[in-house]
Order: structure tokens, then C-alpha cells, then sequence
């Protein structure tokens, strides 16, 4: 049985990993935290958890990154890391941790994702000629543009395009340049997260396609990083092993 120490855990997604490592076979929830806890069930640092902890699910906040990583190496525990927005120095504090732990940071908990990733990588290499365009669409309420997934996207297929640059919009007179990965951005009503790579050549046109329709998607990823991570050496591990089963 992994037992998983929840931070984060009166927050949305929080509740969401609880309610999943509940519904888990293999898989208690040890403890959890959060800094908004006014005590009860729910510790308020995880320096106040006396329970034993196999693994750390983190859905609180960037900036308590770096003191819970702290813990996480003080007490040799592996740590999901689940937030993101991380300036500099909380992205040094996380490879800093890596060295002592088993650290796993992604910038995106989607086990969908992660698989949309690899087939559109594959399927890029497939067509070297191939224009790519990437459209995400979110809810109105959404405030980066793009999305960080979009971008997070397009970088990987960087790393099989070789010298291709990122157009982020198109308007006015903007003919397409040869090597460039195109990324737009839609933001109306209440749309689920979506994001769609499309590479099209002048005789075909192939799009590959991910849905996001409930936000407990994250949990079920958090949930194999974190099954992912057990018996692992320290390091710094993403969603790619995951997908690639080492």
C-alpha cells in the first residue's frame, strides 16, 4: 500500500487526488496539508505530519514549493510535484531537490497529453515537410494565451524540428515562414481545455486531438507519477517516462 501525503488538500484538485488514492486499490491517504487549514484532519505544514508517507502529491501553490521540498529531502520521501508557475529560483529549488529524491515535475498532469505529445512527435518526424499548427481553446475566464500545455507542446516538437521557431498568432500580413510551429489560442464560453496538433503536407492533413471534460483527469495522472516514482533512484522525472513505461 503507497501512502500519499496530500499538500494542497482543501484546495480543488487537492480534494480531487483525495477522493482519488480513496477510490485506489493500492493506494491510503497518509495525511493532509494545507496552509488554509484551521486544523481538524487536515495539517496546517507538513513538519506537523507524523503519519508515514511513502509518497508527496503537491497541488497547493509555486511558492511553497521550495520549503516543502525541504521536507521531502529531510525525510527521503518522493514528491509529485502538481503546480506550476515557478520562477527561477523554485525551478532551481526543484532540480536542487532532484539530486537527494525522486522529484516529478510536469507541466502538465495529463496522462492524455503526455501520450498526445509523443504521437504528435512521431508523427512530425513522419512529415519533415509538413506545415504544423497548434490550436488550444479554453473557457473565457482563462487568462495566459496560449496555454502553457500549447506551449509545452510545441517545444517537444522543437526537439524534432531542429532550428524551427514558434509563431504565437497570425494576423495581418503574415505569409507563413518555412520552419515555424504556429500556435492560436481561443478563449469563449465555458469550453473545456482542448488542444489539437495539426501537420498538414499539400496532400494530407493529419490532427491529433485531446479533451479535457473533467478536471480529475489531473488527479489520475498525478496518481501514475506518483506509482511511477516508487522504487526510483533520485532524479528528475516527467510525464514522458510515464508514456514510455521506464
Amino acid at each position: 500500500m503507497i501512502n500519499v501525503l496530500v499538500n494542497g488538500a482543501l484546495g480543488r484538485m487537492g480534494s480531487l487526488v483525495i477522493n482519488a488514492v480513496e477510490q485506489a486499490e493500492d493506494m491510503s491517504v497518509a495525511a493532509g496539508v494545507d496552509v488554509f487549514s484551521k486544523g481538524g484532519a487536515v495539517y496546517r505544514s507538513p513538519e506537523e505530519v507524523t503519519e508515514n508517507v511513502d509518497v508527496v502529491i503537491d497541488f497547493s501553490h509555486h511558492t511553497l514549493t521550495p520549503p516543502l521540498l525541504d521536507w521531502c529531502v529531510e525525510k527521503n520521501v518522493p514528491v509529485v510535484v502538481c503546480t506550476t508557475g515557478h520562477d527561477e529560483a523554485e525551478t532551481a529549488a526543484i532540480e536542487r531537490a532532484s539530486k537527494s529524491v525522486p522529484v516529478f515535475f510536469s507541466a502538465n498532469m495529463s496522462l492524455g497529453i503526455a501520450a498526445l505529445a509523443d504521437l504528435a512527435k512521431r508523427a512530425a518526424a513522419l512529415f519533415p515537410e509538413a506545415d504544423i499548427e497548434i490550436v488550444e481553446a479554453h473557457h473565457n475566464r482563462k487568462l495566459d494565451a496560449p496555454s502553457g500545455t500549447a506551449i509545452m507542446l510545441a517545444r517537444e516538437l522543437q526537439t524534432v524540428r531542429p532550428g524551427s521557431t514558434l509563431s504565437m498568432g497570425r494576423s495581418g500580413q503574415a505569409r507563413r515562414e518555412k520552419n515555424e510551429i504556429g500556435i492560436q489560442a481561443v478563449r469563449m464560453g465555458n469550453l473545456p481545455g482542448t488542444h489539437a496538433v495539426m501537420i498538414s503536407t499539400d496532400t494530407q492533413t493529419l490532427t491529433l486531438k485531446h479533451e479535457a471534460h473533467d478536471r480529475a483527469l489531473f488527479a489520475d495522472g498525478a496518481l501514475a507519477a506518483a506509482r511511477y516514482l516508487m522504487g526510483k533512484p533520485a532524479g528528475l522525472y516527467d510525464m514522458k517516462g510515464v508514456v514510455a513505461g521506464k
